[in-house]
Protein backbone atom coordinates (compact mmCIF):
# COMPACT_ATOMS: atom_id res chain seq x y z
CA UNK A 1 0.00 0.00 0.00
CA UNK A 2 1.01 3.53 -0.94
CA UNK A 3 2.40 5.77 2.15
CA UNK A 4 0.83 9.19 2.60
CA UNK A 5 4.39 10.84 1.79
CA UNK A 6 4.89 8.83 -1.32
CA UNK A 7 4.17 11.18 -4.29
CA UNK A 8 1.66 9.67 -6.64
CA UNK A 9 2.23 8.85 -10.78
CA UNK A 10 0.03 10.88 -13.26
CA UNK A 11 -1.15 7.06 -13.49
CA UNK A 12 -2.44 7.11 -10.49
CA UNK A 13 -4.52 10.40 -10.11
CA UNK A 14 -5.92 9.47 -13.38
CA UNK A 15 -7.10 5.64 -12.27
CA UNK A 16 -7.63 6.19 -8.34
CA UNK A 17 -10.52 8.35 -6.32
CA UNK A 18 -11.21 9.55 -3.00
CA UNK A 19 -14.57 8.24 -2.96
CA UNK A 20 -16.40 8.40 1.00
CA UNK A 21 -15.79 4.93 1.98
CA UNK A 22 -12.45 4.94 1.18
CA UNK A 23 -11.98 8.03 3.48
CA UNK A 24 -14.43 6.07 5.74
CA UNK A 25 -11.83 3.08 5.88
CA UNK A 26 -9.05 5.51 6.18
CA UNK A 27 -10.91 6.86 9.48
CA UNK A 28 -11.46 3.53 10.30
CA UNK A 29 -7.89 2.46 10.30
CA UNK A 30 -6.38 5.43 11.90
CA UNK A 31 -8.37 4.62 14.83
CA UNK A 32 -8.27 1.27 16.02
CA UNK A 33 -10.32 1.99 19.21
CA UNK A 34 -13.36 2.97 17.42
CA UNK A 35 -15.84 0.74 16.22
CA UNK A 36 -16.97 0.44 12.13
CA UNK A 37 -20.11 2.21 13.38
CA UNK A 38 -18.55 4.77 15.48
CA UNK A 39 -15.87 5.16 13.43
CA UNK A 40 -18.78 6.47 10.38
CA UNK A 41 -21.38 8.14 12.77
CA UNK A 42 -17.94 10.84 13.25
CA UNK A 43 -17.06 10.63 9.84
CA UNK A 44 -20.56 11.17 8.75
CA UNK A 45 -21.42 13.94 11.43
CA UNK A 46 -18.11 16.31 10.65
CA UNK A 47 -19.36 16.09 6.73
CA UNK A 48 -22.65 17.49 7.79
CA UNK A 49 -20.91 20.16 9.92
CA UNK A 50 -18.92 21.22 7.22
CA UNK A 51 -22.21 21.38 4.54
CA UNK A 52 -24.46 22.85 7.21
CA UNK A 53 -22.03 25.81 7.70
CA UNK A 54 -21.39 25.86 3.71
CA UNK A 55 -25.52 26.40 3.55
CA UNK A 56 -25.46 29.17 6.25
CA UNK A 57 -23.26 30.72 4.03
CA UNK A 58 -20.18 30.37 6.45
CA UNK A 59 -16.62 30.07 5.54
CA UNK A 60 -14.66 26.28 6.47
CA UNK A 61 -11.23 26.74 7.08
CA UNK A 62 -9.64 23.69 7.21
CA UNK A 63 -5.68 24.16 8.86
CA UNK A 64 -3.02 22.96 6.30
CA UNK A 65 -6.17 22.05 3.70
CA UNK A 66 -7.90 24.70 2.90
CA UNK A 67 -10.85 27.14 2.51
CA UNK A 68 -14.20 26.44 1.12
CA UNK A 69 -16.30 29.26 1.05
CA UNK A 70 -20.03 30.60 -0.82
CA UNK A 71 -20.16 33.35 -3.10
CA UNK A 72 -23.13 35.02 -4.72
CA UNK A 73 -23.42 35.32 -8.35
CA UNK A 74 -25.51 37.43 -9.76
CA UNK A 75 -27.28 37.35 -12.84
CA UNK A 76 -26.19 37.86 -16.45
CA UNK A 77 -26.15 37.20 -19.82
CA UNK A 78 -24.66 34.01 -20.80
CA UNK A 79 -24.06 32.88 -24.52
CA UNK A 80 -24.07 29.72 -25.89
CA UNK A 81 -20.52 28.53 -27.62
CA UNK A 82 -22.23 26.88 -30.62
CA UNK A 83 -25.40 28.97 -31.32
CA UNK A 84 -24.29 32.06 -30.05
CA UNK A 85 -27.71 32.05 -29.03
CA UNK A 86 -27.61 34.52 -25.82
CA UNK A 87 -29.40 33.10 -22.42
CA UNK A 88 -29.99 34.29 -19.29
CA UNK A 89 -27.97 33.04 -16.17
CA UNK A 90 -30.13 32.68 -13.01
CA UNK A 91 -28.49 34.37 -9.80
CA UNK A 92 -26.81 31.46 -8.33
CA UNK A 93 -24.43 30.78 -5.46
CA UNK A 94 -21.04 28.74 -5.85
CA UNK A 95 -19.00 27.35 -3.75
CA UNK A 96 -15.06 28.10 -4.01
CA UNK A 97 -12.24 25.80 -2.73
CA UNK A 98 -8.99 27.32 -2.61
CA UNK A 99 -6.00 25.07 -1.09
CA UNK A 100 -3.84 26.43 1.72
CA UNK A 101 0.14 26.44 0.75
CA UNK A 102 0.63 23.51 3.08
CA UNK A 103 -1.85 21.47 0.24
CA UNK A 104 -0.47 23.16 -2.88
CA UNK A 105 3.01 21.89 -1.70
CA UNK A 106 1.97 18.18 -0.94
CA UNK A 107 0.10 17.36 -4.17
CA UNK A 108 3.67 19.73 -6.06
CA UNK A 109 6.03 17.28 -4.55
CA UNK A 110 7.12 20.05 -2.24
CA UNK A 111 7.70 20.44 1.24
CA UNK A 112 5.85 22.12 3.49
CA UNK A 113 6.80 25.44 4.43
CA UNK A 114 7.73 24.94 8.62
CA UNK A 115 5.30 28.57 9.18
CA UNK A 116 1.91 27.67 7.31
CA UNK A 117 -0.78 28.72 8.76
CA UNK A 118 -3.61 28.05 6.80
Amino acid sequence: MRQASEPRSDADAIRRTATRAALLDAVYEACPNLSRAQARDIFEMALEEIAEALVRGDCVKLRSFGLFSVRAKRERIGRNPRTGVEAPIKPRRVLTFKPSPVLSGCVNGAAAPPDAED
